[in-house]
């Protein structure tokens, strides 16, 4: 039936909806914007250019709008229009002169902007979780890259589309890069819009795509793909730093760690794993010295990293590995069709920080290569950037070269082509420079950076991460992150001519601290890493790093540990806790971690897995609740402030930046409080896989149940007062508690900012005592498969798995790979089941065993195995979709139009009611609702934004005037006047829509 058709009958719809109106008009008084909440997504693909080459469209990510500039004959810009879209737009692609798409990366959606007649938005697309990039293809068809996640994704209204559906977030084998394909002239009348496909790569979640010259080949490329490292748990580790083979658990290893055995001090080292690293021409995995630990790891890793595929059957063609660790961008050459893929080359498989002078290797200064590798076919050749840095002389050595900053580029973003294929231009976000290359010399390798750098162009404000190149006028346009400007910069002078400023909501301390993450130039000596290479966009590289520290003196933990080993008469045999056998330490030499977000850090304690900066150059703060905290808190919240700031000494032992003896400059202090006053403000988004209207599933909720109680799940040992001859257990170091729900270590607390950690330590077993972490991000985790036997956890070891997408898992240093696994720790099962496992006959483990004995049958999981795996599959799925600061309703967006009518309704209803329901965060100030719905529209040929008002069920606009949803809703079936409906953050709501 033709759209004319199916809409003929709606002038009888429109008079019964006419008789239904009634919009009182009421003054609001004045509207003040709020304070904007910061996610600091990063930029994909944020400037084009109209076909026609008359307009330019940025994307203005902090005030979630699309910039529409024309452009003058000289290449001056004109702002001509300001289009809301959805939030945090990082991608805009124009499908022709009137009409662009924009990626919306934190409301999982896509905003199908008009320029003919009003400026609007006529269609919002609902995709998958967290989108970043979007291409148009010879045919037709828009390509998006999202995680292989998201509501959406298994929407009923979509069932029928080819790879929609569950995730299969606990299945081996399973790719985590999704690509929607829709076709740009029929979009379908799903009030999502219906995809002609939904593409799944096996590889982890995607970021950039590039087209061939003739537009018929896509190519979409993993972001964080890894490096082909993994961690070999410490259990497969040879005793006492043993350089000779030894069997553990029936497999040969090479050994025992690498050592040093201590540190400088002469302390021994705790026990940990060892990150190894798979060598292609062996086909072995090896450790830093050489050493093959192949039989030990239960997994391959293909590494593949970009796609191609055939636009038109929709089917992938071939995937080309060892691209990069980090892929940011893509382009094609317009002359010869080969691909640039801007990347960085992580370099986690050297061991340390410092100076390295006893440890005998560091990585400072050489993070990640900056790196742009050449993919011709399937052949990816790396060329890097960034040849003339000498790594071995570090700053403050004899031969380091202070003035090699100045020929370096760091973090490459988005890149273009000349049309004649002989220069490419890469905007090096972390350098405020544009770098230029002649391909062939590129492509061969023979270019000499100190040279090269000659033709380099500095552009101002900082962060350039868009470019679009303007042969006809001799422009260059280049949008920089840092001050949120569009600048020109004339090619015949390599200089910036014009600037035109976006405006931002964002806070001055945001404003002026973002550039302390990224920029290499200010916080690295030699120009080439920054805290954006390991933390990508203020997340994390999904990788684990050994940045311990040989040189570092053993520092005291002041940070209460629950279920303290050290009890009373009661000691468990825990053979070098933490090396040096004293619970309350904090060893320099701490084995491999994975890299921890530093999104959401408020509220939730001293920092990193073992809270290790609780104690540092600023001073000592182990605990969120300490009394002697209150004058910091009412100044700042909690000690996060202290924590973040005494990371000053990664400026100088990791980043390599000149650091004096006597300590860290007034220029460090300087950063890390700008740094600081940045990154706690910078949030986690909402979780993607807890539905919509923030109900948990039947599973999620009997783990839910489990997990929060009443029955105590850590197995360890239960206060029993009164038991003969045992000393009461009211004297535990910390907070008197011995054992625990998972709640009671893992606490949720909405009102106070907790999300699994309220900062305090645990013993578990491990070698080392460690922070209990936060749990909000533990769906980004999946993808590794294959954890051989432990010591410490219940079930078998899983067969060999095959080719896996990740090499690291859960816990601190990644050894895990599945939740499940995690749940079977023996210390979270039945005491009996723990005691079957343990050496009998010493004193300590008799009497931790009689403690035990008084819990048979009433903690953890139960000894009965198949109902025990049944709570643990059901706690699983509660930890993936655990709660967080946001409601997952936020960022939600519906259009309501005359193409999606019959289909929308719901959906703007579920806004509706989750803009009416209460939500407790302790960042959004107490008690809120879950989101604040703003409703643009058209009235009266000029486009007008309203608020909700939950208590009435009405919109109001920014004079006060009233209008009801069902005008709004009667209105929209007019084309040009339709309606979007968009969750906002909560208190954001009246900037969103009162700015303009």
């Amino acid at each position: 039936m033709s759209a004319h058709r199916r809409f003929r009958g709606f002038s009888g719809l429109r008079s019964r909806l006419a008789a239904m109106l009634a919009a009182p008009l009421v003054l609001l008084g004045a509207v003040q914007a709020q304070a904007a909440i910061t996610f600091d997504s990063g930029p994909v693909r944020p400037v084009a250019m109209s076909p026609d080459g008359r307009k330019l469209f940025a994307v203005n990510t902090p005030n979630h709008t699309l910039e529409v500039f024309n452009i003058g004959t000289t290449g001056a810009l004109t702002l001509a229009a300001r289009i809301p879209v959805g939030l945090e737009p990082v991608a805009v692609a124009a499908r022709n002169n009137d009409e662009v798409w924009v990626v919306n990366h934190l409301s999982d959606s896509v905003s199908v902007v008009t320029l003919a007649g009003i400026p609007r938005v006529t269609r919002t697309l609902l995709v998958g979780d967290e989108p970043r990039d979007i291409v148009f293809a010879a045919n037709g068809r828009a390509f998006i890259t999202t995680a292989h996640r998201g509501q959406h994704r298994t929407d009923s209204s979509i069932s029928s589309v080819p790879g929609a559906g569950d995730p299969q977030l606990t299945t081996p084998g399973v790719g985590r890069a999704d690509v929607w394909v829709f076709d740009s002239a029929s979009l379908g009348t799903t009030f999502g819009g219906t995809p002609l496909k939904i593409m799944t790569f096996f590889s982890d979640t995607p970021r950039a795509l590039a087209l061939s010259p003739d537009r018929n080949t896509v190519y979409v490329a993993a972001f964080k793909s890894g490096n082909q490292t993994t961690v070999v748990p410490g259990d497969y580790m040879c005793a006492d730093f043993a350089t000779t083979p030894c069997v553990r658990k029936g497999i040969t290893v090479p050994g025992g760690q690498l050592g040093p055995a201590t540190n400088y001090e002469g302390h021994r080292a705790p026990d940990v794993g060892l990150i190894v690293k798979f060598d292609n021409t062996r086909r072995r995995w090896l450790d830093a010295a050489g050493r093959d630990w192949t039989a030990a790891v239960g997994f391959n890793m293909p590494d593949l990293d970009v796609f191609s595929v055939d636009a038109n059957a929709l089917t992938q063609r071939s995937a080309i590995p060892h691209v990069g660790t980090t892929l940011f961008n893509m382009v094609t050459n317009p002359v010869t069709g080969k691909l640039y893929v801007s990347n960085n080359e992580s370099m986690n498989h050297i061991r340390f920080e410092g100076s390295g002078a006893y440890g005998g290797s560091t990585v400072q200064g050489q993070i990640a290569k900056t790196r742009i590798t050449v993919v011709n076919g399937t052949t990816a050749t790396p060329r890097h950037l960034n040849k003339h840095i000498d790594y071995s002389k570090l700053a403050g050595q004899a031969g380091f070269d202070p003035t090699a900053k100045d020929h370096s580029l760091s973090t490459p973003l988005d890149m273009v082509v000349s049309r004649d294929g002989r220069t490419l231009y890469v905007a090096a976000f972390g350098s405020s420079k544009i770098g230029v290359f002649d391909t062939a010399t590129l492509e061969a390798d023979t270019f000499n950076p100190r040279t090269q750098s000659a033709r380099y162009i500095t552009v101002s404000g900082g962060g350039p991460s868009g470019l679009v190149l303007d042969e006809t006028r001799n422009r260059l346009y280049v949008t920089t992150r840092f001050d949120n400007a569009v600048k020109v910069i004339d090619l015949a002078t390599n200089r910036e001519i014009a600037a035109s400023s976006m405006p931002t909501p964002e806070s001055s301390e945001v404003i002026a601290g973002r550039p302390m993450l990224y920029d290499a130039n200010r916080t690295t000596g030699n120009g080439e890493s920054a805290c954006s290479s390991c933390h990508t966009f203020g997340g994390k590289d999904e990788l684990a790093w050994d940045l311990g520290d040989p040189n570092g003196k053993v520092e005291k933990n002041p940070i209460p540990i629950n279920l303290n080993p050290e009890i009373g008469t009661v000691t468990f045999k825990i053979t070098h806790l933490n090396g040096t056998k004293a619970a309350d330490d904090f060893h320099p030499m701490k084995g491999p971690m994975t890299t921890q977000t530093l999104q959401g850090l408020t509220n939730s304690g001293a920092m990193h897995w073992r809270g290790d900066r609780s104690n540092g150059f600023f001073g000592v703060d182990g605990y969120i609740g300490s009394a002697d905290n209150n004058m910091k808190r009412a100044a700042y919240g909690d000690n996060e402030v202290l924590n973040f700031r005494n990371f000053i000494v990664a400026l100088g032992g990791l980043l390599g930046k000149p650091t004096p003896a006597s300590g860290p400059t007034p220029e460090d202090v300087d950063i890390m409080d700008k740094f600081t006053a940045f990154q706690l403000k910078v949030q986690l988004p909402p979780n993607p896989v807890r539905a919509l209207n923030n109900q948990l599933n039947a599973s999620q909720q009997r783990g839910r149940d489990i997990y929060f109680g009443p029955r105590n799940l850590d197995g360890s040992i239960r206060p029993f007062d009164g038991l003969p001859g045992l000393q009461p257990l009211a004297d535990l170091r910390g907070t008197g508690r011995a054992s625990f729900t998972c709640e009671g270590c893992h606490k949720i607390d909405s009102a106070n900012g907790r999300f699994g950690t309220q900062g305090e330590s645990n013993f578990e077993g491990e070698t080392q005592i460690f922070k209990v972490p936060h749990l909000r991000d533990l769906y980004t985790k999946v993808g590794m498969f294959g954890t051989k036997e432990l010591n410490t956890v219940r079930i078998p070891g899983a067969p060999f798995q095959g080719d896996q997408i990740r090499g690291f898992g859960f816990i601190h240093d990644g050894s895990f790979d599945t939740l499940f696994r995690f749940l079977n720790l023996f210390q979270f099962n039945d005491p009996l089941i723990q005691f079957d496992r343990m050496h009998r006959g010493t004193s300590s483990e008799l009497t931790a065993f009689a403690l035990m004995s008084t819990s048979f049958f009433q903690m953890g999981f139960p000894i009965d195995n198949s109902r025990a795996q049944s709570m643990q599959r059901d706690v699983e799925q509660f930890l993936l979709a655990i709660d967080t600061d946001l409601a997952p309703i936020v960022g939600q967006q519906v259009t309501y139009s005359r193409s999606t009518v019959l289909s929308a309704g719901a959906r703007a209803d579920l806004l509706k009611a989750r803009a009416a329901a209460n939500f407790t965060s302790k960042i959004l100030g107490g008690t809120v609702k879950e989101c604040d719905l703003v409703a643009r529209a058209v009235s009266n040929g000029q486009p007008v934004s309203y608020l909700y008002q939950p208590a009435t069920g009405n919109f109001t606009n920014a004079s006060g005037a009233v209008v009801s949803d069902t005008t709004l809703r009667f209105n929209a079936i007019t084309a040009g006047t339709e309606v979007t409906y968009t969750c906002a953050v909560p208190g954001t709501g009246v900037q969103l829509a009162f700015r303009n």
